[in-house]
């Protein structure tokens, strides 16, 4: 196969559903240090409007309203937050062996602080810390959950760093 245009693209956003917009915009922002580049707002089912329309495509027809809030990473990474009327107000169980997305990570080099920092929020801490390559890279991991139960990653150090061989020795 030919690839052509091959380049890897960015990553944009990512979409998360919560039960309580304003409380998940609080904890994001206190916890993540994140920041809101569009306040909570509501989106009502208008087909008369570019996204009212937009939502029906995405969303079907069966909703009436949700609240929506846009905040960013500080290396420009969207963080688009949902809430719905309707649906389950539980995170969905944890089994990252189905298909589909099952965690997204953060990083911070002080990942005993951000633990700490998530936990005091109302989050939990899953899993000890553990180092991917105690031997040859100082480099750490842990899986958290914020207060509605969304199962997230933290490293220590790049996504590269950590995978690549030879990028960092002490």
């Amino acid at each position: 196969m030919k690839k052509e245009n091959a380049y890897p693209r960015s990553f944009s956003h990512i979409g998360i559903t919560v039960p309580d917009l304003q409380k998940a915009v609080d904890f994001y922002a206190e916890v993540m240090g994140w920041y809101t580049i569009m306040q909570p707002a509501k989106v009502e089912k208008d087909p008369d409007t570019a996204i009212g329309q937009m939502c029906i495509d995405v969303f079907g027809n069966d909703w009436e309203e949700f609240e929506i809030a846009h905040m960013s990473t500080s290396d420009g990474v969207g963080i688009e937050l949902f809430s719905f009327s309707k649906g389950k107000k539980e995170a969905p169980e944890f089994n990252p062996f189905n298909t589909g997305l099952f965690h997204f990570c953060v990083q911070d080099p002080d990942i005993e602080g951000l633990i700490e920092k998530i936990v005091a929020n109302g989050g939990k801490q899953r899993m000890p810390i553990r180092e991917y390559y105690p031997e040859e890279k100082p480099f750490k991991m842990c899986y958290v959950e914020d207060p509605f139960g969304i199962v997230f990653e933290i490293y220590t150090h790049s996504y590269e760093l950590t995978y690549s061989s030879g990028a960092y020795s002490e």
